[in-house]
């Protein structure tokens, strides 16, 4: 009669871990066949501890990487065999048919949605300044990129002798205003004609109506700023003949201060987007996003595309932000403090056109439960995260990987239950 021998071989801990679970779970018949296996997959292992310590403490580099690839092939070595040890294990108890799935518990959270759109960036302040009369550019007082204020003299034009007739003018004026002021006082003391008076009053009330005209058209002939900005370009030079009917602009000047985008949003979102609604803005070029909001929304529907048009500010504190900037423009149209958002892929559709997901109800210890098919409303997307507004509630467990393949009541093996 044979006997067995003892076995000397030195089992890793790991191993004997190994061999203890898979005797719990594996009847007698297969525990010695497994054994064997454990015993000369651990044979080929990594040396004792004791030889491993003197092997660091030597510091020989190559003995050292020889022996990590020893371990790791040792490491998947172990890996497979326990693939193997579970795959049997879920044979033997029947576990083989469970569809293994991922679940995760729905709990409120907040949810915003934004309606993304496409504008570029304006200013109402971005003109051209023209003359208003006609001769030649006499003196241009700026250049490119300047800082003016409203208001600042930055070209002349020669006035054609306005300058001197208007000082003639005022020393007429002068004269006629002694003149009406002396043959009041007489007046007044019942001397002197009366035909005398209104003559004297007439001249200097003429002479002042023809130094306020000559005034007027003499301020023509300077191109002042009509609002604090800078001049973006220079377009004519000093010399140039310019004339209104010419239709020729002299200087552009622009106010980046204040900056806004103007979109088009459809008419279905009239009743969500309004003043106040957060907006974020994102300009491609500069890399940049700016939070803001909607400062104005439009009251008239465009009949051709069917939109309103939108206004919303943009602060441009560094000066960085140009008009005609391509801007991509995120308005939030709808909140939900305390929503029920699930990813868009566990969500299917029967043939009746009703969406549903599984939950994983009955859960016991061991991480097996049932599958449960509840038909749900949608309500709006953001990304990887879709709103359910009925069918489900906080504290469920969802089906999240694995859903595709479990059926109404079928039991089911939840991988991330403790």
């Amino acid at each position: 009669m044979n006997r067995m021998l003892p076995i000397q071989t030195k089992i890793p801990i790991q191993t004997k871990i190994l061999i203890s679970t898979t005797i719990n779970h594996t009847p007698m018949k297969n525990i010695l066949l497994l054994t064997f296996a454990l015993l000369a997959l651990s044979g080929c292992g990594s040396s004792p501890d004791s030889d491993l310590d003197t092997l660091l403490a030597n510091g020989d580099l190559e003995a050292i990487k020889a022996r990590r690839q020893e371990l790791s092939e040792t490491e998947k070595n172990l890996k497979a065999s326990l693939r193997q040890i579970d795959s049997v294990i879920a044979s033997l108890e029947g576990n083989a048919n469970r569809p293994l799935v991922s679940t995760m518990q729905l709990q409120p959270a907040r949810f915003d949605h934004y309606l993304e759109l496409q504008g570029d960036v304006q200013t109402k302040q971005n003109v051209l300044l023209y003359p208003e009369m006609a001769g030649t550019l006499e003196r241009v007082l700026v250049e490119d990129g300047d800082q003016v204020r409203k208001g600042q003299v930055l070209a002349r034009i020669d006035d054609g002798g306005l300058s001197s007739g208007l000082e003639q003018l005022r020393t007429q004026a002068a004269l006629a205003e002694t003149t009406y002021e002396r043959q009041k006082r007489l007046w007044d003391q019942n001397i002197g004609s009366e035909i005398q008076y209104l003559q004297a009053k007439t001249e200097f009330e003429s002479l002042t109506n023809q130094i306020r005209q000559a005034e007027a058209q003499l301020a023509k002939s300077a191109i002042r700023a009509p609002f604090s900005g800078i001049v973006d370009d220079v377009l004519l030079e000093a010399g140039t003949t310019v004339n209104p009917a010419a239709g020729m602009p002299v200087i552009r000047l622009v106010n980046l201060s204040d900056m806004y985008v103007e979109v088009d949003v459809p008419e279905s979102y009239l009743p969500s987007v309004r003043p106040g609604k957060d907006v974020m803005i994102f300009l491609p070029v500069l890399g940049d996003s700016i939070r803001t909001k909607v400062r104005q929304t439009g009251n008239y529907i465009n009949p051709t595309n069917r939109s309103f048009s939108v206004e919303i500010p943009v602060p441009n504190r560094d000066g960085k932000i140009k008009p005609n900037l391509t801007a991509r423009v995120s308005i939030n149209d709808y909140s939900a403090e305390a929503a029920i958002l699930v990813p868009p892929s566990v969500i299917s559709e029967n043939a009746e056109g009703q969406q549903y997901v599984y939950l994983a109800e009955d859960i016991d210890a061991e991480g097996v439960g049932t599958a449960v098919k509840r038909l749900v409303e949608t309500g709006l997307s953001q990304g990887d995260q879709v709103e359910i507004l009925s069918g489900i509630e906080a504290g469920d467990q969802i089906i999240t990987e694995g859903a595709r393949r479990v059926r109404e009541g079928q039991k089911i093996q939840i991988l991330n239950k403790a």
